[in-house]
């Protein structure tokens, strides 16, 4: 059957694809960069290939994105301190190609090709990897099919299976059985996504639950993040501070009018905003929302800071340092498409608050059926559950408890990666 679906998949499928990316490049600036630039993508490939120690064995770690390439740091590091290897590190999307070009643990940077049978035969020659790891679900079909008959050993790390994902609609469910057989080993996060990968026909000795590496990198992220000092010591003596982290409007319309009140009834409450895009139009419109109720500053101006009880951050990268400073925090994104990342406030010990689409994380799930984290559903049950958290400290400590924990009882993931990478070495 593998070579029915090859055919489909690389004289239908693929060309589909591409014609997509190609038309969706002329609206869309990040697809038109990601296309413009893998023009120089072999020949970059070959010069860089260069200058590598072959007598190294190269692993090759694949992320669709930033956020994928984040699970992957803890295993590369671990790799690169305590093994004699070389990394090379691949994306799919401009945004993690872009934003790690600077990594210090990796010996070469490169895209993805796209995934057609000369350009990953191209790609693997040059290369010459001795493992490929592929994080989460960025899944190419012509790359697996290439190195399974290369016998290439190829794993998913951090791999997830819902029990309604549609790669098990009827189709599609025999395409990627004839994919996911291919791998050398799937490693998941979880029993449940152990179990539904059965469903794809995977040998059972190809399957292994070693959790989440995002719970090791949010834990190694949280002992960084103290060493920062955002703010000066002392800066907020005698305050309550709520972060407000990863905000989309639609969020912001439930919980700035519930801040506001908080503002009023509470002289010590202080509020963090960390708009998910920090444009100044954005900001702009924050700070005019609070115009005629608080002073606001930006964190880029905190130098001429003069007790303003509302801190805009108008600048990225900071927002897990954000939540050290945090009495509560609210994660945003969850009024609109999918909540962004819970653990990272989590990590500090502290409630975790949410709004009510939340489907995308089994750790927010998680989170509000434990008492460590709580749902926002409107505007009158955002003020109600945060004044309650900041009028009631045994009540506050005892849910940042419950989510601290959460988050120390899955660590080890590494751990257990490294091992199974170490029978491929």
């Amino acid at each position: 059957m593998k070579g029915i679906w090859r055919l489909i998949y690389s004289f239908i499928v693929f060309p589909l694809l591409f014609v997509f990316m190609k038309t969706a490049s002329l609206f869309n600036a990040k697809i038109r960069r990601g296309i413009r630039k893998r023009k120089k993508l072999f020949e970059n490939l070959i010069i860089n290939t260069t200058g590598l120690d072959r007598k190294k064995k190269l692993i090759w770690f694949h992320s669709a994105s930033l956020g994928e390439f984040e699970q992957a740091k803890p295993i590369i590091e671990k790799l690169y301190k305590e093994r004699k290897v070389n990394i090379l590190v691949t994306f799919f999307s401009p945004s993690g190609y872009e934003n790690s070009l600077n990594y210090p643990y990796a010996d070469l940077i490169s895209y993805l090709p796209l995934d057609t049978t000369f350009n990953i035969r191209r790609f693997v020659l040059i290369a010459k990897p001795a493992l490929v790891i592929l994080m989460r679900y960025d899944i190419w079909p012509n790359l697996i099919w290439h190195l399974s008959g290369r016998k290439i050993p190829c794993l998913i790390v951090d791999a997830t299976m819902r029990e309604n994902s549609k790669r098990r609609l009827p189709v599609a469910l025999g395409f990627h059985k004839a994919v996911y057989k291919y791998f050398t080993k799937i490693l998941t996060v979880s029993h449940d996504d152990l179990e539904n990968f059965k469903r794809f026909d995977v040998n059972e000795q190809k399957l292994k639950v070693v959790g989440d590496t995002r719970f090791d990198r949010v834990y190694q992220k949280s002992l960084l993040a103290r060493e920062k000092k955002l703010f000066s010591d002392g800066f907020f003596y005698g305050k309550k501070v709520f972060v407000f982290g990863s905000s989309w409007e639609s969020d912001e319309d439930v919980i700035l009018p519930a801040s506001i009140k908080m503002l009023k009834y509470d002289k010590d409450f202080l509020i963090i905003i960390a708009p998910h895009e920090p444009t100044v139009v954005h900001i702009e419109k924050i700070e005019n929302y609070f115009r005629n109720y608080a002073k606001t500053i930006r964190f880029s101006y905190l130098n001429n800071y003069k007790d303003e009880r509302v801190i805009i951050i108008d600048s990225i990268g900071v927002l897990l340092t954000l939540y050290y400073y945090a009495d509560a925090a609210y994660v945003g994104g969850s009024f609109k498409q999918g909540i962004h990342n819970v653990l990272e406030p989590a990590v500090y010990g502290i409630p975790v608050l949410f709004g009510p689409k939340i489907e995308n994380s089994r750790e927010a799930k998680f989170l509000s059926n434990n008492n460590g984290g709580i749902i926002i559903k409107n505007k009158k049950s955002a003020f109600r559950v945060i004044r309650s958290l900041f009028i009631n400290d045994n009540l506050r400590k005892e849910l940042g408890k419950k989510s601290k924990q959460f988050v120390l009882n899955n660590i080890g993931a590494t751990e257990k990666i490294i091992k199974e990478i170490a029978n491929y070495l």
